[in-house]
């Protein structure tokens, strides 16, 4: 599976295998399984608690550490200088692993974000981590970090799918030479029902899951990521690399898009949206 987005000097494999809300035994389970499936990308974060179950199944899996894109992320309460070392420290040591290819800012928070970025430069000359980017920003936020980094930020990892047009932040991320990875792409799991999707899937002979997923990587700087916790599920959502979708379909799918289509909207958290 070597389909890969560049992103300001990163290079991150399109399609990744997301763990939130993923318990700690089905974590040890299926990240073995979705490296034997062809994964190269995992994705996990501190405060989805199975960062050490991540660590595991990765050294269970028999797969090079360097054959692997590993990203982490801070939590808010982590983001003052001194708590965010320590706090790669710790991943570092549950992930069993000297390094992370990318660390994210989980949320804005309404912090103010000189000191955190300024920690993510810090871990990034120490080595523990090779590239940075944030998660869950707007494009103003995603402006005013960057402007605040020696090291570029590579990605902005949002809620995306085919009820919530992301374009200004695609756009916007493009233009910075930063990609998307979009999560939630099955929102919540209302896809399965979309009449829409389901006529494309029979065009294909596939699932609707799997139409989902690649008309986020046709999409050129977007990165998806799948989560399942079923091992037959794992190896259907990496098969999205041998079929293609039509301009038609990718445009119907984009016209699913509506004002209310945003799920993960946690307040204290969130920003003000684009």
């Amino acid at each position: 599976m070597d389909h890969i987005v560049t992103a300001n000097g990163a290079r991150i494999p399109a399609l990744g295998f997301g763990t939130f809300r993923v318990s700690g035994p089905d974590t040890r389970r299926i990240v073995p399984a979705a490296l034997k499936a062809g994964f190269r990308h995992i994705d996990t974060a501190q405060i989805y608690g199975n960062e050490a179950e991540v660590g595991e199944g990765i050294e269970a899996s028999g797969v090079k550490r360097a054959d692997i894109f590993l990203t982490t992320k801070v939590w808010v309460d982590k983001y003052g200088h001194d708590a965010l070392i320590a706090s790669v420290d710790e991943s570092l040591t549950k992930l069993r692993t000297d390094y992370v290819d990318l660390l994210l800012l989980h949320w804005p928070a309404g912090a103010a974000l000189a000191e955190p970025v300024a920690a993510l430069n810090e871990v990034v000359r120490a080595g523990k981590v090779r590239h940075i980017g944030v998660s869950n920003f707007s494009t103003a936020l995603m402006a005013e970090a960057a402007s605040l980094s020696a090291a570029p930020l590579v990605t902005n990892q949002v809620e995306y799918h085919p009820y919530l047009d992301q374009s200004r932040v695609i756009s916007a991320a493009r233009a910075a030479g930063m990609s998307v990875t979009a999560y939630y792409a099955m929102a919540d799991g209302r896809v399965f029902d979309e009449p829409v999707l389901k006529e494309i899937a029979a065009a294909h002979g596939r699932s609707v899951a799997q139409v989902v997923l690649r008309w986020v990587v046709q999409q050129e700087g977007v990165v998806a990521l799948s989560k399942t916790v079923s091992e037959a599920r794992v190896t259907e959502n990496a098969a999205i690399f041998d079929f293609e979708l039509t301009a038609g379909e990718m445009a119907a799918i984009h016209g699913l898009a509506r004002p209310d289509g945003r799920i993960v909207n946690p307040a204290g958290l969130a920003p003000t949206w684009d």
